[in-house]
């Protein structure tokens, strides 16, 4: 691929999370009447994505807002602290998303929404544009997948696959399992792809409070991807509170 095919694939990217904004907040802007803000804010011992740390195994604090109309389209922006190579100097993460939510059925629901990645406080461009989205079969049941032509904040493509369960077990305690796979086409020599699976303890202690505990474990190709203090196994702790 050209440079100048390269810079353009990287233009429209950023061009189209725009012009979707737009939609989106012309769309909840309509119903403005309507609309319902949400928010959580979370404490926890490390910062775990797609089975990596993100803060080499230090704590995060995070905490996003979601406006939602009745439309089903939504806008939200969350965000967490970071840690990544030195040379990087990242240390915070915002994520912009606009979707659109809503029942296909009675057991069936659908999430698509476009999600930018940025990351404010680096000395090099590490912002990255994802398409996902996620089905969900009586809200237990879940299939998710995203893709992204900037996968990682790189040049190449990326696409992501997660399945996952909840298991409730009273009205206080849950317990909840998801396998991915993550395909990451020529981001690294070592590998393309790599699996990891987490498993969690979730805890309503009292409203609006929840505590989780999850185990998180990635195969031996994380590893080689971003090396042993960033992928392997770990285990997360979090107090979780929404409104």
């Amino acid at each position: 691929m050209s440079l100048n095919s390269v810079r353009a694939r990287e233009a429209a990217i950023p061009a189209v999370f725009v012009a979707c904004a737009g939609i989106g907040l012309l769309a909840l802007g309509s119903q403005a009447h309507a609309a319902t803000l949400s928010g959580n804010a979370v404490l926890t011992s490390d910062y775990v994505w797609r089975g990596t740390t993100q803060t080499q195994g230090d704590a995060a604090v995070q905490a996003g807002f979601k406006l939602a109309g009745d439309s089903g389209f939504y806008g939200s922006v969350w965000g967490s602290n970071v840690e990544f190579a030195p040379e990087t100097h990242a240390s915070s993460e915002l994520d912009f998303t606009v979707g659109w939510g809503g029942a296909l059925s009675d057991k069936w629901a659908l999430d698509v929404n476009l999600l930018r990645y940025q990351y404010p406080s680096t000395t090099v461009d590490l912002n990255w544009t994802e398409l996902n989205g996620t089905l969900t079969y009586d809200s237990n049941y879940w299939l998710s997948m995203g893709y992204s032509t900037q996968a990682l904040g790189g040049d190449e493509d990326g696409l992501y696959t997660q399945v996952g369960a909840k298991f409730p077990i009273n009205d206080a305690f849950r317990l909840e399992g998801a396998v991915g796979y993550y395909y990451l086409d020529g981001y690294s020599a070592a590998a393309d792809s790599y699996l990891h699976g987490q498993l969690s303890a979730v805890w309503a202690v009292k409203a609006p409070l929840e505590l989780r505990v999850t185990a998180h474990a990635t195969d031996s190709n994380a590893e080689d991807i971003f090396g042993g203090d960033f992928a392997g196994n770990r285990i997360e702790a979090a107090l979780q509170a929404s409104f």
